[in-house]
């Protein structure tokens, strides 16, 4: 493993590790290393891969937070001294499977019952395993239901990402049991165990917090299942229709979102036929109200089966409560070839919520579809307005392509104008905006001006002083010095003596030197920062 890979820190504790023994080689062939490291665990390593292209993971938290880990390392560093020894198959993964070979059935029947007698997960994962092919269909039924209500109880996982990740598996385990029914002759038994499972993880998603969308992937995963026993157990297409059209309308966490084309197959003429007339009679019911969002897609999917255009512009003009509701209209028109109709409804979005706080993403469409048409004043126009009241750099950036460098003075004077009025608010973003302005412009001098004199954040004086420092040596030294004391203060040595080794660049020797002998006097104390500073010129 190149040291590159690691960093030098990581591989020399991997070095370090290796010459101790720690690296156990369990297996190894061409394509991957298996290995247990001694460390203030036992941690399992695999390396895949080779040279600039190795991967791998281990177990260890290390390798979860930041990628290749010091255990990996040493494995690479023990693979490499046993190869020879590995591809002759002496590695203990080859001794085993050899040993297992010479084996009966029976012995080995043996030593896997009495490991699963130690084992209760590995147990039950057995137990399901052959439940399908040496059970009634009674049976299984009861046994998966116990094991689907076991499975998604979720044990106050929502505070703790590997508990959720621990209850994650364990309803995916079940999920992948009823799978296997799903395709075979005892489809419709799957059918009846996905819906109970869909019911269970929707109650567990509704009750407790969701990290990472777990529940939202295991409903997708048993709506699949469903949709797979649809197919091979053929329901009624009318129950079948009736049953999806409530849970898309009503059911969990949107997973039959658009059912009537997903399940269009096993629904048929007759169940689509039953899908739309209940559509017809909920939206005749609802009609004049827009906030159900789920009903109107339904809709809309008729309509797109339809052709008909003008329906689906309407459906989505029914609720124009937001300049995001304006931008989707205005995004269905453009996509579907109506490019005046696209311009109206983005232009009338940005005139009703123009006391509000501008919406970028309308008016930057709306701004688009403007030059499009050859309206180049009206685009302006609408840029300025939002300029003035939220200026950003994105803004300006649009406006400096729209109409070139008259952009930046008149967005500088309204910045200033801004600053010198009587105590904005927000002060400190528009000098950082400002800053950022004449930066992109790269008038440096004029940049730090404009920070010297209103005094933004020092993040924004840091990327100043990185972007100028070739010109504004002076200026760029000072901000380094000042952000080099924020890094010691809070013990980030590493950032600091590279920041440091920066400076060297910008100054002679000797100014050098006589800035790293006065950090060392004045953080004398801090042992570790003045062991790192000690090859520092």
């Amino acid at each position: 493993m190149p040291c590159a890979r690691a960093g030098a820190k990581v591989f020399d504790r991997g070095k370090a590790y290796h010459r101790k023994g720690r690296a156990e080689i369990l297996s190894v062939d061409s394509a991957r290393v298996l290995a247990q490291v001694e460390g203030s665990d036992d941690y399992r390593t695999v390396l895949t891969g080779r040279g600039k292209k190795i991967g791998g993971e281990c177990s260890c938290p290390a390798f979860g937070d930041w990628g290749i880990c010091k255990h990996m390392v040493a494995v690479a560093l023990a693979a490499n001294e046993t190869g020879d020894e590995a591809a002759a198959g002496n590695d203990a993964s080859s001794r085993i499977r050899a040993h297992l070979k010479e084996r009966g059935v029976d012995a080995l029947i043996g030593m896997i019952m009495e490991m699963a007698e130690r084992d209760i997960e590995l147990f039950h994962k057995l137990d399901l395993a052959a439940l399908a092919r040496h059970a009634d269909d009674k049976t299984i039924e009861a046994r998966l239901r116990r094991v689907i209500d076991a499975a998604t109880r979720m044990y106050g996982y929502s505070d703790d990402d590997e508990e959720a990740d621990i209850w994650f598996e364990g309803v995916a385990e079940a999920l992948d049991a009823v799978a296997e029914l799903a395709s075979g002759t005892r489809a419709a038994l799957a059918l009846k165990l996905a819906m109970h499972a869909l019911s269970c993880i929707g109650d567990a998603a509704g009750e407790n917090d969701d990290p990472e969308s777990h529940c939202g992937r295991l409903l997708a995963r048993a709506r699949d299942i469903h949709l797979a026993a649809c197919r091979a157990a053929k329901p009624d297409p009318v129950t079948l229709a009736r049953d999806l059209f409530t849970r898309e309308l009503e059911g969990e966490c949107g997973a039959f979102h658009r059912a009537a084309a997903l399940y269009a197959k096993p629904l048929g003429k007759m169940g689509l036929a039953e899908y739309r007339r209940l559509t017809d009679e909920a939206w005749r019911k609802q009609e004049g109200a827009a906030d159900n969002d789920r009903l109107v897609d339904i809709v809309d999917f008729f309509a797109e089966r339809d052709g008909d255009v003008e329906k689906r512009i309407a459906l989505r003009a029914r609720d124009l409560s937001s300049p995001w509701r304006y931008r989707q209209l205005a995004e269905f028109c453009l996509a579907q070839g109506r490019k005046d109709d696209a311009l109206r409804h983005a232009e009338e979005g940005l005139w009703m919520f123009e006391d509000g706080r501008p919406d970028q993403l309308l008016l930057l469409f709306a701004v688009g579809l403007l030059e499009k048409a050859g309206r180049k004043t009206d685009a302006e126009t609408h840029l300025w307005r939002a300029f003035g009241k939220e200026p950003t750099l994105e803004l300006y950036q649009r406006l400096r392509k729209l109409i070139g460098q008259s952009a930046c003075e008149k967005a500088v004077a309204q910045l200033e104008a801004s600053l010198t009025s009587y105590k904005p608010l927000n002060r400190q973003r528009l000098a950082d905006l400002l800053v950022g302005l004449l930066m992109s412009e790269r008038m440096f001098d004029a940049a730090w001006a404009a920070a010297r004199k209103y005094r933004g954040s020092i993040y924004s004086r840091q990327d100043l002083a990185k972007a100028s420092e070739a010109t504004h040596p002076v200026e760029a030294l000072a901000v380094y010095a000042e952000e080099i004391e924020q890094l010691v203060l809070v013990s980030r040595y590493e950032d600091a003596v590279r920041l440091i080794r920066r400076m060297a660049r910008l100054r002679s020797a000797a100014e050098q030197s006589s800035y790293v002998a006065d950090i060392k006097e004045r953080h004398r104390r801090k042992y570790k920062f003045m062991k790192m500073l000690g090859t520092t010129q």
